[in-house]
This record gives structure tokens, sequence and C-alpha cells, in this order.
């Protein structure tokens, strides 16, 4: 099956097979492996992406619901060379260990502060729920995002 849809902001035409993922289409077919497959069961929160601006696990979507929709992945995040404010802050404040967990969680920071810009702890907690990280610990987390919401006004 051929669709056509956006990442990143820019439109894609693919061939897809009905059980193809959208992890496997992101990594595989189109080479942006900053999206990563943990659970493969829509547990973990990895392979978080914005499917129409709102966080999905990718392992849990089937290629064929792409069509004609925008998928933001970690790798669309940078604009001009900068990183956005989300990732600078999970750098700055030491959220990130391991790495594997943080494409994910950025992707959801960046879904709540879009539509919730200045959340408290609570609220940030609350946004990452889905997402689990087993080596940095949220506390650090949780201050990235509090911090980006600062600098995303």
């Amino acid at each position: 099956m051929e669709l056509t849809f956006t990442v990143n902001g820019e439109s894609r035409q693919l061939q897809v097979t009905p059980m193809q993922r959208l992890v496997d289409v992101l990594r595989v077919e189109l080479g942006l492996t900053g999206t990563k497959e943990g659970c493969g069961e829509g547990e973990c929160g990895a392979c978080t992406v914005l499917l129409d601006g709102e966080p999905v696990n990718a392992c849990l979507v089937p290629a064929v619901q792409l069509q004609g929709r925008a998928v933001e992945t970690i790798e669309g995040l940078e604009q001009g060379g900068e990183l956005h404010a989300v990732q600078q802050a999970f750098i700055d404040r030491g959220a990130v260990q391991c790495g594997f967990c943080t494409p994910g969680m950025v992707l959801s920071s960046v879904a709540l502060l879009r539509v919730h810009p200045h959340p408290d702890r609570g609220e940030i907690r609350r946004g990452l729920v889905g997402n689990i990280c087993r080596c940095t610990g949220y506390h650090k987390i949780v201050d990235a995002v509090e911090s980006a919401a600062e600098e995303v006004e």
C-alpha cells in the first residue's frame, strides 16, 4: 500500500505492508533511529513520537494509519542547528544518562508544553506517564521540563 504523509515537516511517499509498524517505518525505511524500540508493547514509551501533535507509542501504530498525517520525531525538533528548549534543558539539568528513554521523554514533554505551557511538577509527572526511565530518575527529568517551560514562553 502506498502512503503519503509528513515526517518532521517533509512530505514522504512510501510503500508499506499491512503489518508494518510506525517504529519500523521510521527506523528501517526512513533511517530515523532516534526513535527507540524498548518493549514493543506500548509499556515503556521509548518509541514515543508525535502523530498530529499527540504523543503515541510508535510500536503500536500500524503504518497504514499514516495516510495524510504528520509525524514528528526527535530528529525534527532542532531548528536551524539549535536544539529545542526541552532537549537543551535535558542536557543542562542532567536528565540524560543512558539516553535510551530520552527521545520519548523529550517528545512527551514537548507535547505537554505545547498544550500546557506552565505546568506544575505534578502536571509534568502526569504528562510523562507511560515513559519509563531506568537510569536517570524522574527528579532530574521533571526539573528539565520545568526549566524548559520557562524557556519556551
